[in-house]
């Protein structure tokens, strides 16, 4: 299990798992409940390297981030530290 702390966003805190390559039990604390409920009910299953490019990037109300791009950032970190 992963925990990741985003910054520039309204969530609070990302925890989510890596199992074979595939995103899992993806949980956002803080934030757009709805909107990140939705978020991570679409990526559940979803391959790792896939969300990250369709996540990447997004900015949220002027801001240069958004909670789908700090997930992909955690994402990315996650499969480092798996590397590593």
């Amino acid at each position: 299990m992963y925990q990741f702390t985003p910054s520039g966003v309204c969530s609070q805190n990302i925890v989510f798992e890596i199992e074979d390559g595939v995103v899992k039990g993806v949980a956002f604390y803080g934030g757009c409940n709805g909107n990140l409920t939705g978020l991570s009910r679409l990526i559940e299953n979803m391959p790792v390297n896939e969300a990250i490019e369709k996540l990447s990037g997004i900015s949220c109300g002027g801001r240069p981030t958004s909670c789908p791009d700090q997930l992909a950032q955690a994402l990315k970190l996650a499969l480092e530290h798996q590397a590593g």
